[in-house]
């Protein structure tokens, strides 16, 4: 983001809206005002001409179906059980549970701070379950780590990618047999690689 406002003074962030508001907000300090969530089911976005405009954020109305599960109210009732227990949030949560977490933070920063903890410590993390599972085996018994949603958050689309089914897609490719190929149409496959390389560039 401080990349790309130094490019101009809008930027449009796609996909996930939560990612996008919570990192302006929290990490850069953008006020909620300079904000507009772009719609594109509804014409122009469902947005107001004027407050589009004026705002230095459009962000794009997309979200992550995991995150968009944890609420406050869990958050609440984890706090209830463990009152010295921290919560920590991937920033795809919404808004106000990231406002009212411990700590915010990307897959890695959510491994790193909860493995450099006091021995002894209580976290609750509202991310993919997998994710979780396996940070509380790694720290266990020094640390007890749960997920901030009982019911469990798998990311169906991640869970697709299997161990069998990857390999089934390199010995097809050993044969020369494609399997699930993604044919993409023009212009369509052009300015996906221009993104992709200047996303790379910057790298």
């Amino acid at each position: 983001m401080a990349w790309a406002w130094e490019q101009g003074e809008q930027v449009l962030m796609l996909p996930d809206q939560h990612l996008g508001r919570n990192t302006a907000f929290f990490r850069m300090g953008v006020p909620l005002e300079e904000m507009v969530l772009w719609d594109p089911d509804l014409p122009f976005g469902g947005v107001d001409r004027q407050a589009l405009r004026k705002a230095r954020l459009i962000l794009w109305k997309g979200h992550c179906s995991v995150h968009t599960r944890f609420t406050v109210k869990q958050i609440e009732q984890f706090r209830r059980a463990h009152p010295n227990g921290k919560v920590i949030v991937h920033p795809e949560c919404t808004f106000d549970v990231v406002q009212a977490a411990d700590e915010s933070g990307s897959t890695e920063s959510i491994i790193k701070t909860v493995t450099s903890s006091p021995e002894g410590s209580v976290w609750a993390v509202g991310t993919e379950i997998h994710l979780v599972n396996r940070l509380a085996r790694e720290v266990a018994p020094a640390r007890t780590v749960v997920t901030l949603d009982a019911m469990g958050c798998l990311c169906s689309t991640m869970f697709r990618v299997s161990p069998n089914h990857l390999l089934w897609v390199l010995e097809g490719l050993l044969t020369g047999e494609v399997h699930n190929r993604i044919v993409v149409p023009e212009p369509t496959k052009t300015w996906a690689k221009v993104a992709l390389d200047r996303m790379l560039a910057l790298v």
